[in-house]
């Protein structure tokens, strides 16, 4: 296992470079990636992962929306809300990120993170609708980076929301479509200052007051 996690971080800079490649097909989602990584490194170290741990998270982080390569520009870069049938495939790229990362020997150990970042803890997510400690736990930790940095970014068919108004939100959805563990991670991060050292307030498309 020690082998396979130094092969991970010797291709960190391969995988920020596809990350950063991904980003550019979609015009709001510039530095997601980054940024969803580099939250989700924050959530793993407050959890206690192991130093090996917390790079197979932040490595699975770069990568949690890859397959939205297979996702047509059109759809990822429309204005407006997206029809069923969009939307549909919009929900497909966990599958499709799967399929690539699982190819490459190296990552199959992120695999799951890739595919399981929109399962719910309810158990209401896809594409499989695992429920509770069934989602792996890394995909957990992604879950929440990956909805954090969504709400506080300015996207085609929404505002950006404070800081306050996304952990508010994520509060809400405790235990319903995130894991408290994690979501209690996050307060404390929040509660001490970490979230801001990670340049959301330098990024003008994030709101990080009111």
């Amino acid at each position: 296992m020690g082998s396979h996690l130094i092969a991970l971080d010797d291709l960190h800079e391969v995988v920020e470079a596809l990350a950063l490649a991904l980003d550019a097909k979609n015009s709001c989602m510039c530095g997601h990636s980054e940024r969803v990584a580099e939250l989700a490194l924050l959530l793993a170290a407050e959890l206690g992962f192991s130093p090996e741990e917390q790079m197979k998270i932040h490595i699975g982080a770069h990568l949690h929306d890859i397959g939205k390569i297979g996702i047509p520009d059109s759809i990822l870069n429309k204005e407006g809300k997206l029809t069923k049938e969009e939307f549909d495939l919009i929900r497909e790229h966990p599958v499709i990120g799967d399929s690539i990362v699982g190819r490459i020997q190296a990552f199959r150990s992120i695999a799951d993170i890739v595919r399981y970042h929109h399962e719910r803890y309810d158990g209401k997510g896809y594409p499989d609708g695992l429920q509770g400690e069934e989602i792996p736990i890394e995909a957990r930790i992604v879950a929440v980076a990956d909805s954090f940095d969504a709400m506080t970014t300015i996207r085609t068919y929404r505002r950006a929301v404070s800081l306050k108004e996304a952990l508010a939100e994520i509060v809400r959805c405790r235990a319903t479509q995130f894991d408290p563990v994690v979501v209690d991670a996050l307060l404390q991060l929040a509660a001490e200052n970490k979230l801001h050292s990670m340049c959301y307030e330098r990024n003008t498309k994030i709101a990080v007051t009111g």
